[in-house]
C-alpha cells in the first residue's frame, strides 16, 4: 500500500478552505493531518473573515483534525506575520510534514507569494483548486451539501442585507456580473457551518452586522478608502 503524503491545510473556515479538504480527502496521493489558521492577536479572530477563534476550534474538532492557530499583530505588519509562518513550516518540518495546501483558486499574486514563501521554508505548496472554474466550484460546493453563511464582504459588491444569509442559488443569481462566484477577489468571505467533512452541523447565532472601514495605497501612491460588513457570528454551545 502506497503511503500517502501528509500535509497541513491552510483553514480559513470558508467554503474553499472546506471544499479543498474535502477534495484532498478524495485523493489518493494526499493525507490531510492537520490544519492551521492564522488570526489576528488581538481579536483572536480570522483577518479578513471576522471569524472568531472558538468557531475555528468547533470546525476541527466535528472534523476530527488537530487545528494549529498562528497569530500576527492587528497592525498588519507583514513582516510580522512572515516571522510567525516561518516559524510554523520549521515546526512542520520538525514533525515531518513538508507539504502545505491552500484553498486559492486564480489569484497568480497570492499564488506566487505562497509559493515564494514555502520555498525557503524548503516546503512544498499544493492547490488542489487552482485554475478550475469558480461557478462550477461554487455549484459542486452546493450540491456536495456544505452551509456556509456570509460572514463579511466588500460594501461596495454586496449588499448588506446578505450578512449572515446562507449561500444559495438565490445569493449567486444576486450577484452583479463582476463579482465572482466564489468571491475570489474578496468580494465576499463565508463561514461554513455544515456539510460532508463534519460529524454534525454546527449551532450558531447570528448577531450585529458591523461595517469598518480600511485605507490602502494603491500602486500609484493614491490613498483609498474601502468598508467591508462582517457578521458577529456566535457558537451556540
Amino acid at each position: 500500500m502506497i503511503k500517502k503524503i501528509p500535509i497541513s491545510l491552510a483553514w480559513s473556515g470558508g467554503k474553499d478552505s472546506a471544499y479543498s479538504l474535502y477534495v484532498l480527502n478524495k485523493t489518493s496521493e494526499f493525507q490531510v493531518v492537520r490544519l492551521h489558521t492564522t488570526l489576528v492577536e488581538g481579536t483572536k479572530r480570522v483577518g479578513l473573515h471576522g471569524i472568531q477563534e472558538s468557531l475555528i476550534h468547533k470546525q476541527a474538532s466535528l472534523i476530527g483534525l488537530p487545528l494549529d492557530t498562528i497569530y500576527y499583530p492587528e497592525s498588519g505588519d507583514n513582516q510580522a506575520y512572515e516571522k510567525a509562518m516561518t516559524g510554523y513550516l520549521r515546526q512542520l518540518k520538525q514533525e515531518g510534514i513538508f507539504h502545505v495546501a491552500y484553498g486559492d483558486i486564480y489569484l497568480e499574486d497570492l499564488k506566487q507569494y505562497r509559493e515564494a514563501q514555502l520555498e525557503k521554508a524548503g516546503i512544498q505548496p499544493i492547490f488542489p483548486l487552482w485554475g478550475r472554474n469558480t461557478r462550477q466550484i461554487v455549484n459542486k460546493i452546493l450540491h456536495s451539501g456544505f452551509l456556509t453563511a456570509i460572514c463579511a464582504a466588500d460594501a461596495d459588491k454586496i449588499y448588506k442585507c446578505w450578512l449572515g444569509k446562507v449561500l444559495n442559488q438565490e445569493f449567486l443569481d444576486a450577484l452583479a456580473p463582476s463579482v465572482d462566484p466564489c468571491g475570489e477577489n474578496g468580494e465576499f468571505h463565508t463561514f461554513c457551518f455544515g456539510g460532508p467533512i463534519f460529524s454534525e452541523k454546527i449551532s450558531i447565532l447570528l448577531g450585529e452586522t458591523i461595517a469598518r472601514s480600511y485605507s490602502y495605497e494603491d500602486s500609484q501612491g493614491e490613498v483609498h478608502k474601502k468598508q467591508f460588513w462582517f457578521k458577529n457570528i456566535k457558537l451556540i454551545d
